[in-house]
């Protein structure tokens, strides 16, 4: 148990002094990392989501220093904010969310990495908004594409309720998350929005949210736009290529001659 604190002790150390100095509550401080978790993940070509995924994001959930330890019995653990489209197309006032699960087996160590989770169901939104959606259990997720390669990719079906990225070693990889747990942070909402705001108030408010809220939901909306905007590019000029593709020259082909030697037009 000693050691098991001392492992938990220099993950949480770690995870505060990555908060920004001039933060002045946890809820800001939380906002802030995700929108830098966001602007990191996004700013390299080779790790960044794709556009087409970005385009049918129904709500985007962003956990930084999302702490993972384990001593034969594992536990993860961490908060962070979700953001959900509204009927509009436009994102949403983000909500706090808490995420929590444990395994058992050979395990030992810890680490401390940046998740970012993309919902492409409105299922999968709701489950959240419900109460608690556990990943794998109650929605399916995969492993999130990344690249240039995936990018540029039209058949990729994005067929998972939900697509997972993290922080592996400076650089985020596509990784598949089962078995933990996501749901309203109650407190937190309490805390950064009012005494009275329930999720179901923030998500369906048209009021800007306090600050630095506004520009978490500016950056979201920056991605997905471009992405959904890349996509139509995208599309448009593959149909003007194909529209405006020379026609294939017809091929001839000459008939054998009936009677070899013979004069042409003789009888």
């Amino acid at each position: 148990m000693k050691l098991f604190s001392k492992i938990l002790g220099a993950l949480l150390a770690t995870s505060l002094l990555s908060l920004p100095a001039e933060a002045v509550t946890r809820e800001e401080a939380t906002l802030e990392q995700s929108l830098l978790v966001l602007r990191e993940l996004q700013a390299i070509p080779d790790t960044r989501i794709p556009d087409l995924l970005l385009s049918r994001a129904e709500g985007i959930v962003v956990l930084p220093a999302n702490v993972k330890v384990g001593l034969w019995f594992g536990a993860r653990f961490g908060s962070g904010v979700m953001l959900v489209r509204n009927p509009d197309r436009s994102w949403s006032n983000p909500v706090f969310v808490k995420t929590g699960g444990g395994s058992f087996g050979a395990q030992f160590g810890g680490q401390v990495s940046d998740i970012v989770l993309v919902l492409t169901t409105r299922d999968s939104v709701e489950g959240i908004t419900d109460g608690k959606m556990t990943l794998g259990a109650d929605a399916s997720v995969a492993a999130g594409p990344v690249g240039r390669t995936a990018m540029a990719s039209t058949s990729v079906a994005f067929d998972s309720e939900i697509y997972a990225y993290a922080k592996s070693q400076g650089l985020f990889i596509g990784i598949a998350l089962e078995g933990g747990g996501i749901f309203i942070g109650k407190k937190a909402n309490r805390q950064f929005y009012g005494s009275e705001s329930s999720a179901a108030q923030i998500l369906a408010s048209k009021s800007p949210p306090p600050a630095p809220a506004p520009d978490l939901v500016a950056e979201v909306s920056k991605l997905t736009t471009t992405g959904a905007s890349a996509s139509v590019a995208d599309d448009t000029a593959k149909k003007a290529a194909e529209a405006t593709a020379p026609a294939t020259e017809a091929k001839t082909y000459p008939l054998p001659d009936p009677e070899p030697g013979a004069e042409p037009g003789g009888s």
